[in-house]
């Protein structure tokens, strides 16, 4: 009886929470939309499913409050049922305690900007990084769940105690009201900048969905952070301080005197598309082998001035680490924004070919060169699709022709598998490695001559 006398409270208190934040419609914003009904934490809704969710997931304590259900810390999301959050605040997701006053759960005034503009489908995507210390990551995760919820983000984001990871997809409204708030953000205060992020034309369509979690890394390189920290870093170029050593080092290598290499710790087939011009590209599948790779190749980097580059710069930060950790190197310099920076302000620069990215796009294009070719059948060709064998998650680039010939696997061996799979009852999928992968050699040995560095090879 207690049990149902407390849901009937709830129940009622919600109705009155409810209402007491009905708009009228002689006087519904303009922004909002002609069909809005009701605004919460600056946010407008339109039909009551709405109003209900947000409800039930950021003023739990204020129903409860209000239905005599016992009091709720202030610092759990308290205040009177509809009176209005303090300026720069908003609802507090429940089931999180505000214990580091460092987070602030602010979420973006949308109320004069339009549905439409806001979910527009021409947009554009931001990589993004930010090493620091967090205190609290699953309170930031929270946040940032629901700020990218709050503007219609796809994508991913990481989060962990040395920083947050992320690439996020939506119109430009969102990304830039996303910029805003993210600069806003005490965690990271005087750290992130406008410059931090990287841009590319795409939009919330180039991921299938948001995916905000909790790690031990923000990139996954296999190593505690705690023994190889981003504060060890390497020197960061500018991309022009970047592309003046590259100049150097490529002018010197052709007279057999350089004793630069120009490292790219990206995946091979990352580097299989696009890459600088003389640089020496580890083919590896995962950036966690590439401390293997290092440990391996010591004697490579004896004595050398490494210059590293990734696709963002994040790969950079904890690689050089590394590296520098293995005191052989003279010296370990990094490209500052990584290649997406570096296009930004030398597009027909150094770097040819394209730049591969980890959405539904798999590569942004800055110059006309190609510089891979069709599996089958040699022809120039560079965009990526996925293995067309369900049990293989690897990436193919066949051409057109070899595609309209039935050959859209990555290799003999999967596309032998999945003729047999599609003659298969359907519903059954096998679940194992690719056999080009279990071929390929987890960490290469590089046999690398000091002529063939000289020449930038």
């Amino acid at each position: 009886a207690g049990r149902k006398q407390r849901a009937a409270a709830r129940r009622k208190a919600f109705s009155l929470f409810v209402k007491a934040k009905e708009v009228p419609a002689s006087s519904r914003c303009p922004g909002g939309g002609e069909g809005v009904r009701w605004r919460c934490c600056r946010q407008a809704f339109e039909e009551l499913p709405g109003i209900h969710r947000h409800v039930a997931l950021h003023h739990s304590g204020d129903v409860g409050r209000q239905a005599g259900l016992g009091a709720v810390p202030a610092e759990a999301g308290g205040g009177p049922v509809g009176s209005p959050a303090p300026a720069g605040s908003a609802a507090r997701p429940s089931g999180h305690s505000c214990s580091n006053p460092e987070i602030s759960w602010a979420l973006p005034d949308t109320s004069h900007v339009s549905h439409d503009d806001l979910k527009s489908q021409v947009g554009e995507v931001l990589l993004y990084y930010c090493y620091c210390e967090v205190k609290d990551p699953e309170k930031l995760c929270a946040w940032q769940k629901a700020l990218c919820q709050h503007l219609h983000l796809t994508g991913k984001v990481r989060v962990a105690s040395e920083g947050i990871n992320g690439t996020v997809g939506g119109s430009k409204v969102a990304t830039s009201l996303y910029i805003k708030v993210m600069l806003s953000q005490p965690v990271f205060k005087n750290i992130l900048c406008q410059e931090d992020f990287k841009s590319s034309a795409g939009g919330a369509h180039c991921f299938p969905d948001l995916r905000v979690g909790v790690f031990r890394e923000i990139v996954p390189m296999g190593i505690d952070p705690k023994i190889v920290s981003y504060k060890e870093t390497g020197i960061h170029l500018s991309p022009q301080e970047f592309h003046r050593e590259v100049e150097q080092y490529l002018s010197q290598a052709t007279q057999g005197q350089s004793d630069t290499i120009l490292l790219d710790c990206r995946n091979f087939y990352e580097s299989k598309i696009g890459h600088f011009q003389g640089c020496l590209a580890p083919d590896i599948r995962k950036f966690s082998y590439f401390p293997s790779y290092v440990d391996e190749n010591l004697e490579l980097f004896k004595d050398k001035r490494v210059l590293m580059y990734c696709t963002g710069g994040i790969r950079c930060e904890r690689g050089s680490a590394y590296l520098r950790s293995k005191a052989v190197c003279r010296e370990v310099y990094q490209l500052k924004g990584g290649i997406h920076k570096y296009l930004e302000e030398f597009p027909d620069g150094f770097y040819r070919g394209k730049l591969f990215v980890f959405d539904d796009r798999y590569a942004i294009c800055s110059n006309e060169d190609i510089i891979s070719a069709c599996t089958y059948c040699g022809v120039l060709w560079d965009q990526y699709k996925l293995c067309s064998s369900q049990h293989c998650r690897q990436l193919v680039l066949t051409c057109p022709s070899c595609c309209n010939k039935g050959l859209t696997a990555c290799c003999p061996v999967c596309q032998e598998k999945e003729l047999k799979v599609t003659s298969r009852a359907s519903g059954q999928t096998l679940k194992e490695e690719c056999e080009c992968t279990r071929r390929r050699p987890r960490v290469p040995i590089e046999h690398v001559s000091p002529r063939m560095l000289d020449t930038g090879k």
